[in-house]
């Protein structure tokens, strides 16, 4: 472990298995289409099997940013609860590959490591069946001194909350960032995660977190706003800086008095919609840990987005910082 590193992610780890397939294999699998579904560990041996040539890397949304943060340069690592199987294999090769600090040895008991079966139609859309396995076992006594270490900021999932230890061990990496002078990001997930755990995002948005990096939906949720003027309004209450983004609208990134409307990149052609907010926050980190103006890091985040979306899965590949001018 070192402790120069800048960002570190606090997530779900799931192996993303990613694969091109028809209608016809969507309406075979009986799923419906555009749906992210949560499966069993059988029924995710019946997909995987009825997929067809597939693409698999280290995935979850969180994991997805630090893949991309380290892509683009930066000194990342990671904590995240894998089993010593075929897909935790796959899942700390990949991350290490790219040069993360994996910070949790993998669990040699418990349930597999969690995978995500992305099915891709020709239209861009896709469908997600997700067995959560191993990565909801990640515990408090994950979180410590050692493992969290002294990064520059930490990158906490929304998800996290869903765990059953999930609350316990995101107030205590809070705890232990704060104490090293790390700055706090909070990714909101979806909007049905923060219907679930609205409270605890609130509480942890006055005594905590720095950073919200969300859409449009999933802040409104959090304010219980009817528009996104109103959203505006609402987001002045709060000190955090929030990083908001709008689809087709790009993104805003409102701190205090200052707001920055970043307007979004015009993209050749939609392959897979997989990760777009995952790669902007990647962006939008490198940039603010690099401390360019929030509006080089909206438009870096943005930049970041719009070349994930014309590709097959959610990593930001190597070398993209030479493209941005």
């Amino acid at each position: 472990m070192t402790n120069a590193t800048q960002l570190l992610g606090i997530s779900n780890a799931i192996v993303d298995i990613l694969a091109h397939v028809d209608h016809e294999t969507i309406e075979k699998l009986q799923v419906a289409p555009g749906s992210m579904t949560l499966i069993d560990e059988r029924r995710a041996s019946e997909i995987y099997a009825m997929m067809g040539p597939a693409t698999e890397m280290s995935g979850g949304s969180v994991a997805n940013s630090i893949a991309g943060f380290a892509n683009l340069g930066g000194s990342a690592a990671y904590i995240g609860r894998v089993k010593a199987d075929q897909f935790g294999e796959i899942f700390n090769h990949d991350m290490r590959s790219l040069g993360v600090d994996i910070r949790l040895a993998p669990a040699q008991d418990g349930a597999s490591t969690a995978r995500s079966h992305v099915l891709i139609t020709p239209d861009g859309q896709r469908t997600m069946n997700t067995y959560l396995g191993a990565c909801t076992e990640l515990s408090a006594r994950d979180i410590s001194a050692e493992t969290v270490g002294t990064p520059r900021a930490i990158l906490l999932e929304g998800y996290v909350w869903d765990l059953p230890e999930g609350a316990v061990l995101t107030q205590k990496a809070i705890e232990l960032g704060r104490a090293s002078g790390a700055a706090i990001a909070l990714s909101l997930s979806d909007s049905f995660c923060v219907e679930r755990h609205r409270d605890a995002f609130e509480n942890v948005l006055r005594h905590g977190v720095d950073i919200v990096l969300a859409n449009e939906q999933e802040v409104r949720k959090l304010l219980q706003t009817d528009s996104f003027d109103d959203t505006l309004d609402a987001i002045g209450v709060y000190d955090n800086l929030f990083a908001i983004t709008r689809s087709e609208l790009g993104s805003v990134v409102v701190h205090g008095d200052q707001i920055v409307s970043q307007p979004a990149d015009r993209i050749e052609k939609l392959v897979d919609s997989t990760g777009a907010g995952d790669a902007y926050s990647a962006g939008f980190l490198f940039g603010w840990i690099e401390r360019w103006s929030l509006a080089e890091c909206a438009r870096l985040g943005t930049f970041c987005a719009s070349r994930v979306i014309q590709q097959l899965g959610a990593r930001i590949e190597p070398g993209l910082l030479d493209d941005y001018t």
